[in-house]
Order: C-alpha cells, then sequence, then structure tokens
C-alpha cells in the first residue's frame, strides 16, 4: 500500500468518533427479575449431559465398529469417547462437588486439570491401544465433545414444549 494511502486510511480513522458514542446505562435486575429471567432458561441436570456423552461414545463405537469390522476401531472409539468424559466427569466433580469453592481461580484449575488430563490420554493412547485407529478415536471425541451442545439445545427445546 503508498504511503499516501496509508495516512489517509489513518486520518480517516482518526476522524471518527467511536470512542464518544455512549452505550445507555446498564440497569441491574432486581431479585424478581433475576428469578423470572432463570426460571425462563431452566437448567439441564449434568446427569443428562454425561448420560448423552456416554451414549453417544457407545453408538459411535458400535458404528464404527459395525461398518469397519474391527475390533480395534471400535476399541479406539471407545477410547476416544473417554478422553472426552474422563477430564469432563473430573472437572464438573470438582467444580460442583460438596468441597468446590465458588471462585474464578478453582474454575481455572479445573479447566486446566480438564486440558492437561484429556491432553495426557491422548498422548498416551498409542501406549496403551495397541493397534490404534487415530480417525475412529478423534471422530469419537469431537462427536462426545459436541453432545454437549446437542444435549444443552434439546434440553431447552424440551422445556419450552
Amino acid at each position: 500500500m503508498p504511503r499516501g494511502q496509508q495516512v489517509r486510511d489513518a486520518a480517516a480513522f482518526d476522524d471518527s468518533d467511536w470512542w464518544h458514542d455512549e452505550d445507555p446505562p446498564v440497569q441491574p435486575l432486581t431479585r424478581e427479575e433475576a428469578q423470572a429471567l432463570i426460571a425462563r432458561q431452566p437448567a439441564v441436570p449434568i446427569a443428562r449431559l454425561f448420560l448423552a456423552q456416554v451414549v453417544c461414545g457407545v453408538l459411535v463405537a458400535l458404528v464404527w465398529g459395525g461398518v469397519s469390522g474391527s475390533l480395534t476401531a471400535a476399541v479406539s472409539a471407545l477410547y476416544g469417547g473417554a478422553v472426552a468424559i474422563v477430564p469432563n466427569a473430573l472437572m464438573a466433580r470438582g467444580v460442583l462437588g460438596s468441597r468446590a469453592g465458588r471462585s474464578v481461580f478453582g474454575l481455572v484449575f479445573w479447566e486446566f486439570l480438564k486440558m492437561s488430563l484429556a491432553g495426557a490420554m491422548l498422548a498416551l493412547a498409542p501406549v496403551w491401544i495397541k493397534p490404534l485407529s487415530w480417525p475412529a478415536l478423534l471422530v469419537s471425541l469431537v462427536l462426545c465433545l459436541k453432545v454437549f451442545g446437542v444435549a444443552l439445545l434439546l434440553g431447552r427445546a424440551t422445556k419450552k414444549i
């Protein structure tokens, strides 16, 4: 870009007054408004989310094993589901358990532990499962991770009906 064009672009940017725009003030919710908002957004029980994840992992392993005709692929797919489920269960236990603290540090700590465990499980997959089918493992892992979002959407949809 020529130097003159850069100067014109910078001048046009400096002439904008986006920092002068005032946002409307944020009004805190009253207790009744907050309770009404929570009532409109019902929570899906965590056990239902984990059950959906387990069912997905088992179904993917059965389908992958049945289509490929390989026990290796089925075991790899089951392990991929475990890589999604076990770290999530550990984090849920840490964040929601009876001795859980309600702090940002606790959430970050358990998230770090979850990510570390998932990484370690993936790194150890070739050691623990021989032979290993990486496609089966990774497809199962991704589908089990996506089940949380789908289960949340379905849970919300069934509550509104």
